[in-house]
């Protein structure tokens, strides 16, 4: 903002000294030429300052449009993931197999129940005086489809790995794996695309700028991402503005 009010005045200083040169120094009959120049630097340097305001404007515009669009999936994505990791354990580490889960996938969906049964060994060391003890009985009621619990009738996810806005054919990055805490073994996964992919078609230093973004209600770093390969996160790196990142 500091630059675009420092090319305004400097547009208006210039504007005027100009009009002040031609009026001091240049006789009477140069000045309809004079003025007709002018004039035409005159509309040149407005179009520019305005050009300078207009672009960022119509930049964040464009920006904050595509990103809503791109976490729309990436948020798919992750819950696509976490269903995987709840059934089978782990993350899946490429979209045909987290399609093919989705497609073929059911939750089971269990009843947990309080009760007490005889503890054999106390009572045999009781001389047979019955003692009980507690006990957790866990009965399964059903199973429910995946696909009808996240999605519903729609078959978005068999395209979700696909980044809209960007050129065709651009996809997600995704990995799996594991990371190791305390001699345990725990699923992560990361889905990112470059912000340069999303705004491949924008004004290139705009988008040099957005890549160094630090802010609490911007999307910092170079690209969006859901995940962490290099910590336990299923949290994406957009502001709650965007949508919830968690």
């Amino acid at each position: 903002m500091l630059t675009i009010i420092l090319i305004v005045v400097a547009v208006i200083l210039l504007t005027t000294g100009l009009v002040w040169l031609v009026d001091k120094f240049i006789p009477s009959k140069f000045k309809p030429v004079l003025t007709i120049l002018l004039w035409i630097l005159i509309f040149f340097l407005g179009y520019q300052t305005f050009m300078s305001i207009y672009e960022p404007i119509k930049f964040n515009e464009v920006k904050n449009k595509r990103y809503l669009q791109v976490i729309e999936n990436l948020i798919d994505i992750r819950d696509s993931q976490l269903a995987h990791r709840q059934v089978t354990g782990k993350f899946a580490g490429d979209f045909d197999g987290l399609v093919t889960f989705i497609d073929t996938a059911k939750y089971t969906i269990t009843q947990r129940r309080d009760t007490t049964v005889i503890d054999k060994e106390l009572t045999k060391r009781y001389g047979g005086v019955e003692t009980v003890k507690d006990s957790i009985i866990i009965d399964t009621l059903g199973f429910v489809s995946v696909r009808d619990s996240l999605f519903g009738s729609s078959d978005r996810y068999k395209t979700m790995m696909n980044v809209p806005t960007a050129k065709e054919g651009t996809k997600f990055t995704m990995k799996a794996g594991f990371l190791e805490e305390d001699d345990v073994r725990i699923p992560v996964f990361e889905a990112f695309v470059k912000k340069e992919d999303i705004l491949y078609d924008q004004e290139r230093d705009l988008i040099l700028q957005e890549n160094e973004v630090i802010s609490v209600d911007g999307v910092n770093g170079d690209a969006l991402r859901v995940g962490s390969m290099d910590e336990v996160s299923t949290s994406g790196n957009w502001p709650k503005t965007y949508g919830d990142s968690e």
